[in-house]
């Protein structure tokens, strides 16, 4: 049997959402990499792997004595499912194209060769935090899902349009090839849960528990209405805000199987949730929903040991069947920073749709979370997901720091900063995310 958080009402419930799902853990090395450094006796209860493989300049192309062209050649890896591309500098942008091939795992299949999001540095923590200011954040491409695979080839062409030629380094320095084994893990399955009555454990002191939730189960209207009740009553306020939207299922971090050792410890927190900004996570749409959990293991394992953040940057993420997943960890009621939106983190939440959405059609299920979720979590915090709202801008590329932006309560990444994301496709269905959410919300 699946185990669950209480869906009675009650202080377990209300108390479970308000504190952190998941252990603090010893932060992640700044030059090593947690899993592997780590001796046998005390590897991680959720293996997994990342190889590094520095890029190399590929014979001919050479401008100005430096490669035009970088690339890799390597049919005898160990098994992976995720690639992407870290370089040195996360305030250098690769101004090139970035293609991959992979060869299947036991099959010897070679893919044909596929493209990688090269423009990654806006989902990132935002100017003079300490996570952005590190010293362990690393330029990086969005992570391409890929199956099992055990064979790669990598070409990184500089851009021809003048952006870069003229540069004495037309590709950014230290180029490497990250090649992410996500592991298997022990949570049981996500399919949604069959009607049956969960059993109550005390959550009030998560840090003291063995066993955790695979996920937090909806409830319905009344349900929320009542929980935010309790929740606000132990921040000290005096009234329930209306109009919040039912809780959705949420699938927990315990439930995807996030190795705790490998982010930093501690939590981030904001005041308020004012907006949602929707993405997507660029990492391809060739996955079936029963992969998702070692596809989000892939992409915490990629954002926290190759490009360097304390986490994985969203705060939930959402697969094409309409499954809703906790990301960053803190608590799933709670304004916890992420690193989604550079510039506009405060203050709000990023929730990434598992999938590339430039050429192709999100799902309704998906569409349908977006609105689920953000009618729940917007509404704890007083936000109308059909209305206007300002935020403060940190620095980025479409406003100045500290600007006060107006911007829509549901907005895409793209409203925030100069990017393709969350695709064109998705962020057409933005406005109907918007409406349905505010009718979850009884406005």
């Amino acid at each position: 049997m699946r185990r669950y958080l209480a869906s009675s009402i009650g202080v377990t419930c209300a108390t479970a959402l308000a504190l952190p799902l998941t252990l603090p853990t010893t932060p992640a090395s700044a030059t090593a990499r947690p899993a592997e450094a780590r001796p046998a006796a005390a590897a991680p209860a959720v293996p997994g792997s990342t190889q590094s493989l520095p890029l190399a300049p590929r014979p001919g192309d050479r401008i100005l004595g430096s490669a035009a062209e970088q690339g890799l050649y390597r049919p005898d890896v160990r098994r992976f499912s995720l690639v992407g591309v870290i370089w040195d500098n996360p305030e250098t942008e690769l101004y090139g194209r970035v293609e991959v091939r992979t060869r299947e795992a036991g099959g010897g299949h070679w893919s044909g060769w596929q493209d990688v999001e090269t423009h990654n540095h806006e989902h990132a923590a935002d100017p003079d935090t300490a996570e952005r200011s590190s010293g362990r954040v690393r330029g990086s491409t969005a992570p391409l899902w890929v199956g099992d695979s055990d064979g790669v080839e990598v070409r990184v062409r500089a851009d021809g349009d003048g952006r870069t030629l003229g540069a004495r380094e037309p590709l950014p320095a230290g180029l490497r090839l990250e090649l992410v084994d996500p592991g298997t893990a022990p949570a049981e399955p996500v399919e949604p849960a069959q009607p049956e009555q969960p059993r109550t454990r005390d959550m009030r002191a998560p840090e003291t528990q063995t066993e955790y939730a695979t996920e937090i189960p909806a409830l319905t209207r009344q349900q929320t209405e009542e929980e935010a009740r309790l929740l606000q009553g132990e921040q000290g306020e005096r009234r329930v805000k209306p109009f919040i939207g039912p809780r959705p299922r949420i699938v927990t971090r315990h439930g995807w199987g996030a190795d705790e050792k490998l982010r930093e410890r501690g939590f981030v927190y904001t005041k308020k949730v004012k907006a949602a900004f929707v993405h997507h996570t660029a990492s391809g749409n060739k996955y079936w929903c029963t992969q998702v959990p070692s596809l989000i293991r892939g992409i915490y394992r990629y954002h926290v040991l190759s490009s360097g953040w304390r986490d994985i940057g969203y705060n939930f993420l959402v697969d094409r069947c309409g499954n809703i997943y906790e990301g960053r960890a803190g608590g799933v009621a709670k304004p916890v920073m992420g690193a989604h939106t550079l510039g506009f983190n405060t203050d709000s939440m990023g929730i990434a749709v598992l999938g590339t959405f430039v050429s192709s059609k999100p799902s309704k299920a998906a569409v349908g979370a977006i609105a689920r979720l953000t009618a729940w979590k917007l509404g704890l915090f007083g936000a109308n997901p059909n209305g206007k709202t300002y935020l403060k801008s940190g620095g980025g590329n479409l406003y100045p720091k500290g600007k006060n932006v107006r911007l829509n309560v549901i907005s895409g990444h793209r409203d925030g900063f100069a990017t393709e994301c969350p695709g064109r496709l998705l962020y057409g269905r933005l406005g109907s995310a918007r409406l349905t959410a505010a009718k979850y919300q009884g406005r």
